[in-house]
């Protein structure tokens, strides 16, 4: 193991610790202070579903939102990772008809709904799932409707090399403050390009993202758009009874939140978080094991909040079923131990 990774999270039984997670953690301000750190903030590491919203934003700075007449929905599943529910299918199927799309132009591959629950209904409905129920279908839908305004081709937006991809690339890049040259490159599992940088970087984007004071005015524009998108749609960024979402709608309006596969998490919070005058905040969290049964990002999470005065004793209350400390139970629901963050953050100053 790593020393950039410190222990994040442990599981015990029988008055012993069983199992402990690794991860790293860090805060960043919009004017790029780091405010609190846990391990390496300069691990590299892949923000995966995290960068949604940046994969939109050139999209809805060139002005897409408006050329296309989206809603405040349509835009929010552009930057979710959706649960693949009839609902959240209709809203992409939405976009889909306004820009003149068919499901099969989507070059996402084939998942089942998240939620389990969706994917049992649509076995006993008879249905195999389709695209449209992926959780980046929205994302690409807007890949799709970028390459249209364009007039790009549209058989092979998922390459690196396409003018859609090339120009996400360029503003990712920006939003971190790096140059394309430290920017690492590989392909999701949605087949299109994923993005790796530091954690110091990813924390930077989400707080220029959220407080967007030094970036030009369409730029800055489009980043409101965005937040206030997703802060309006809760449900259209992840789901009814997953983290994302639940956070954006207890903590009204005032942080956003988007997890990413292999244990990335990411979370911004806008000005005025810390009081008065308080600048955006970025947070990049990573399990280094990937957090397969996501059962440590979002009690890490919340620990992290609370160790930065970022939620209150009612949020917290109302956010309990995700921790930040747990009881672990077995099959006849008996307490068998405690799962629970072990990190207690640095702080500048």
């Amino acid at each position: 193991m790593s020393n950039d990774y410190q222990p994040v999270f442990e599981v015990t039984r029988g008055g012993i610790v069983e199992s402990i997670h690794y991860g790293a953690v860090v805060l960043v301000d919009s004017y790029g202070h780091i405010l609190s750190w846990y391990g390496d903030p300069q691990i590299v590491t892949f923000l995966r579903s995290s960068s949604k919203p940046f994969q939109a934003l050139p999209f809805i700075e060139a002005g897409g939102d408006q050329i296309f007449h989206l809603t405040s929905r349509e835009l929010a599943i552009l930057c979710g990772s959706h649960d693949g529910n009839d609902e959240h299918v209709s809203v992409v199927q939405g976009i889909q008809s306004r820009v003149g799309l068919k499901e099969e132009d989507l070059l996402c591959g084939i998942q089942p709904p998240i939620d389990e629950a969706v994917a049992d209904q649509l076995k006993i409905r008879g249905e195999t799932p389709t695209s449209n129920r992926h959780n980046c279908s929205g994302k690409h839908t807007g890949m799709l409707a970028y390459a249209s305004m364009l007039g790009q081709p549209l058989g092979n937006y998922v390459d690196f090399d396409h003018p859609v991809q090339q120009k996400i690339f360029s503003v990712f890049a920006e939003m971190c403050d790096l140059p394309l040259s430290q920017v690492v490159v590989g392909r999701d599992g949605c087949s299109v390009p994923a993005f790796a940088v530091p954690l110091y970087n990813a924390a930077l984007a989400y707080a220029r993202l959220c407080d967007p004071h030094d970036l030009p005015a369409g730029r800055a524009s489009a980043c409101q758009r965005i937040t206030s998108a997703m802060l309006s749609n809760p449900e259209m960024v992840a789901g009814p009874k997953r983290f994302d979402t639940r956070l954006m709608q207890v903590t009204g309006k005032r942080i956003i939140a988007k997890g990413g596969a292999e244990g990335f998490l990411s979370i911004g919070v806008l000005p005025g978080g810390l009081g008065p005058y308080s600048p955006g905040i970025g947070i990049a969290i990573k399990v280094s094991d990937g957090d397969q049964k996501n059962r440590v990002r979002p009690a890490l999470a919340l620990e992290v909040l609370k160790q930065n005065n970022l939620l209150t004793d009612k949020e917290l209350d109302a956010l309990a079923d995700f921790g930040p400390v747990l009881q672990v139970k077995n099959w006849r629901k008996l307490v068998v131990g405690e799962s629970r963050p072990v990190c207690r953050l640095e702080k500048a100053g």
